[in-house]
């Protein structure tokens, strides 16, 4: 018998049939518009809403309920071009030197390369850590565990949350990430994992002309 309390599930709605196809196929509709941008306005978005798909992120499913994430939102310009410039060093390093050339084909026909203004523009940049480990009340370490999978639900939710309230996003995954965790001067127990940029679009953005794998393309469903 576990010795943590436990309460009754009373927030769980169950839906009429009708409704959650209603329902699934809405909000399939809605993400499907999803598209990684690459290029922002600097419109403002006002705190509240970036405040709220954070906490949307908070809520995701961790191993042992560690949530072990850290979520640091940049808005200040001065800390956005540090970030801009250091991103750019390391994305010079991998164009020109260290990208093997069958990755750069792969990159290619989304138009990616070293130069990321949008790191400046973007009112938010959103920057995920993951945390190895806390620290108890005697100052002894805690692990963490499934520390990748719960971070990445987190990210996930995260970018829906965003979507879902009508903003952008785009993934950059500059590598190494290590001057992420110097510039935001972050503890030593937490790894940077993602810089989620977010904001509206451009009037003039583009994006490119991709299409996503097929239901049966990604999935397999044993019935029997």
């Amino acid at each position: 018998m576990s010795k943590h309390p436990f309460i009754p599930l009373d927030q769980f709605i169950e839906y009429p049939i009708d409704e959650m196809r209603r329902r699934s196929e809405e909000f399939y509709n809605l993400m499907k518009r999803r598209r990684t941008v690459r290029q922002f306005s600097d419109r403002d978005v006002p705190k509240d809403i970036i405040e709220n798909a954070i906490l949307t992120a908070g809520s995701a499913p961790s191993g042992a309920n560690m949530q072990p994430w850290q979520f640091v939102v940049v808005s200040n310009p001065e800390m956005k071009r540090q970030i801009r410039v250091a991103a750019e060093e390391v994305e010079k390093d991998f164009y020109d030197r260290r990208a093997p050339k069958y990755w750069l084909k792969a990159l290619e026909h989304l138009g990616t390369d070293k130069n990321k203004e949008y790191l400046e523009i973007a009112p938010y940049l959103i920057v995920v850590f993951t945390q190895r480990y806390s620290l108890d009340n005697q100052g002894e370490r805690v692990p963490h565990y499934y520390l990748s999978e719960s971070v990445g639900i987190a990210t996930g939710m995260l970018i829906t949350a965003l979507h879902n309230a009508g903003l952008a996003t785009l993934t950059h995954t500059p590598h190494p990430m290590a001057f992420l965790r110097k510039l935001l001067q972050r503890p030593k127990n937490e790894e940077p994992y993602i810089l989620l940029v977010t904001g509206y679009p451009a009037d003039d953005a583009r994006v490119p002309d991709i299409q996503k794998k097929s239901l049966d393309e990604i999935s397999v469903f044993i019935d029997k």
